[in-house]
């Protein structure tokens, strides 16, 4: 067949061979990869992108477009070839440089690294949630802005998504939120090609998925995924689905295409091999060369170029109109537009700051600081939602004036996410990565084990995502070692990019929430007591924002002998222990540490004057393992934490039964002295 002989009737099928082949020759060149899934769902993708999905490849970030997410990630080339074809910034040389040093077609997709990308997924299940996140975001921004006559905020989000995402329990947390909070404008296709990589589904999977998400709510439709018009008529019913979530359980075939491989796992994750791409070739009809698409093809596709100009063109006009109508809201709108983060907050934040350094409370719990924090910026900050994992009354999560988030209600501020650690992660990782929400959640320190791969991909994308973790050390009580962190911090604390800060007091929580509010290229996560901690005199006075800083020098007339770091409850006895060394002429200075990350971006001047090289005798207290504290302390520093577990008992008598208390500290200062 030559590009001449190409009638119109065969465009939607060859527009869709055009991804299978890209795939193949792709995974081949790169010697690695997953090309039996973008064969499989090659249909499906034509029929979105080519007749449904709005969007404009000349503007990725066009607010109002809609969000395509493919939570399978493995097939990533599925999603570069779409974004080739559809006319996005990303020449065929980055097809063709699949999965190599530089390209911007890594191996599973990267939001930030590859324009097109919206969420970053690899992690199966992960993409699922936040998809959740991406439909959620539409609907609150709809209720924030739409007004009758003007409807600006309008679009679907869309996920793809295979057996093994719909096997990890990720999954069922946030698509049974999904159907609760009936997220109608959610739309899931689920490649059920009963294939993963150990061989045929039967042998580990035998759920009815349908009736799964019948169960949780959801509009299901099955359908031949390669058969187009059933796949467009599938579509057509989902959208016009208003109150419920769909699903479309696309019944395929993986590697679809391929003469003797078709069906096989054996096209799940290798190259499918040269002889058996030639013998694709010839039983597609497909005679041309590796990586080259025929111009019918390539124009067919590129049509998205002059749809997406139109459709942003038309969106425009009604900004303006609506601009008009509705200044004040058009203009927080623009705002959003434009990627500009809030600083209504920062007034409000002031005043408290102004009020605490003026009289604050002689202790308090730093749980409740926050809670006093998000209380004073909650409602200032327009673009600020929040929830818990069911821990509302413990993690002091919810504003006073916050309504709830509730099934077909999106005007609130408040997202009882009920006891689903993992999807609410991986929804907040979507409700961030759409643009206008900044979105923070609540639940135990300990249940970081829980957040943890969302809270890996915060970092990686750099989604301003704030993870309030309550209950952060033995100083909980009498829940015992199965709810008290101890290697929580240093865990949290090896992801780069997640800023982990755990203030000593109610002046360091504020400012702690200040840090993460204003930093809007990557996650906070703020560790906080359940026990009341004393205020200091030296906080509240900007050292947060230095990661590390100097709480009390030396008394006058000493000289620095040793130097006592801390974090969060136990700086209180590196505190009490300054006052125990000044009292045997032993010169102390204290510092405070809760942000490691903030202090390490630090100039080392700077580092060099709050914890000074020529003092080796150093002292680090935290209720943690010592892991990470060796690049302060050196080779002479000792380390005031925990060895194991905790226990259950009243927090004071477990600190005084593990050796955590300011005569240990002492003791250890002494010690590193020598």
């Amino acid at each position: 067949m030559t590009s001449k002989a190409i009638a119109s009737k065969d465009l939607p099928r060859l527009a869709a061979h055009a991804i299978r082949f890209l795939a193949m020759d792709g995974v081949q060149k790169a010697k690695s990869g997953h090309p039996g899934m973008p064969m499989g769902m090659a249909d499906i993708a034509t029929v979105l992108w080519t007749k449904v999905l709005n969007y404009n490849p000349a503007n990725p970030d066009w607010l109002d477009r809609d969000r395509f997410v493919l939570s399978n990630g493995h097939g990533s080339m599925l999603l570069y070839s779409l974004l080739h074809l559809s006319g996005y910034d990303l020449p065929m040389k980055e097809l063709e440089n699949f999965r190599q040093l530089g390209s911007k077609t890594p191996g599973h997709p990267e939001a930030g690294h590859t324009k097109g990308v919206e969420v970053t997924t690899g992690p199966l299940g992960q993409g699922i949630s936040n998809a959740v996140g991406l439909a959620l975001a539409e609907r609150w921004l709809a209720a924030r802005f739409n007004k009758p006559g003007h409807q600006i905020i309008n679009h679907h989000t869309y996920v793809f998504a295979g057996d093994g995402c719909l096997m990890e329990g990720i999954s069922h947390e946030s698509c049974s939120l999904a159907g609760h909070l009936r997220l109608g404008k959610l739309i899931l296709f689920y490649d059920d090609n009963h294939i993963s990589i150990d061989g045929n589904t039967k042998l580990s999977y035998s759920d009815n998925a349908t009736a799964r998400f019948s169960a949780y709510g959801w509009h299901v439709q099955k359908v031949n995924g390669h058969d187009q018009a059933a796949v467009a008529k599938a579509i057509a019913a989902a959208r016009k689905e208003s109150k419920r979530p769909s699903l479309i359980a696309c019944r395929t075939v993986i590697g679809w295409g391929a003469p003797t491989l078709a069906g096989s796992h054996a096209t799940h994750g290798s190259p499918l091999g040269q002889d058996e791409i030639a013998a694709t070739r010839k039983a597609l009809g497909w005679p041309w060369p590796p990586f080259k698409v025929p111009r019918p093809v390539l124009n067919y596709w590129r049509s998205a170029l002059v749809r997406g100009k139109k459709s942003e063109g038309e969106w425009n006009r009604k900004v303006s109109a609506y601009r008009k109508a509705h200044p004040t809201e058009g203009a927080e709108l623009q705002r959003i537009i434009a990627g500009k983060p809030s600083t209504a907050w920062q007034a409000p934040l002031n005043k408290l700051r102004r009020s605490l350094l003026k009289s604050a409370p002689d202790t308090e719990a730093t749980r409740v600081a926050s809670g006093m924090v998000l209380n004073a910026v909650g409602m200032a900050h327009p673009d600020l939602i929040g929830g818990s994992a069911d821990l509302t009354p413990s993690n002091n999560t919810r504003v006073k004036e916050y309504e709830d988030i509730a099934p077909g209600k999106f005007s609130g501020k408040y997202i009882r996410y009920g006891v689903r650690e993992h999807g609410m992660a991986g929804i907040m990782n979507g409700l961030a990565q759409h643009g206008g929400v900044v979105p923070y959640s609540g639940t135990f320190a300990i249940f970081t084990d829980y957040l943890r791969p969302a809270m890996r991909l915060s970092a990686i994308m750099g989604a301003q995502v704030i993870y309030v973790l309550t209950h952060d050390s033995i100083g909980l009580g009498e829940d015992g070692p199965t709810h008290q962190p101890v290697e929580h911090y240093a865990a949290c604390r090896a992801i780069p990019n997640l800023y982990v800060y755990r203030p000593c007091d109610v002046r360091e929580t504020l400012e702690c929430w200040e840090s993460a509010l204003r930093r809007t290229n990557g996650p906070a996560a703020l560790l906080l007591t359940r026990q009341k901690l004393p205020t200091f005199p030296g906080t509240g006075k900007g050292g947060v924002k230095n990661g590390g800083y100097v709480l009390a020098d030396t008394p006058k007339g000493l000289a620095l002998k040793v130097v006592l770091m801390g974090t969060g409850s136990e700086v209180q006895l590196a505190m009490e222990a300054r006052e125990q060394l000044s009292k045997q002429k032993i010169g102390a200075r204290v510092v405070s540490m809760p942000c490691w990350e903030a202090f390490e971006a630090q100039p080392q001047a700077y580092r060099n004057r709050v914890i000074p090289p020529r003092v080796t005798a150093r002292v680090a207290v935290e209720s943690g393992v010592e892991l990470g504290w060796g690049r302060y302390l050196g080779d002479k520093g000792v380390m005031v934490g925990m060895k194991g577990f905790g226990g259950s008992a009243p927090f004071d008598k477990l600190f005084k039964h593990f050796g955590i208390t300011s005569a240990e500290v002492v003791k250890a200062a002494k010690s590193a002295m020598k």
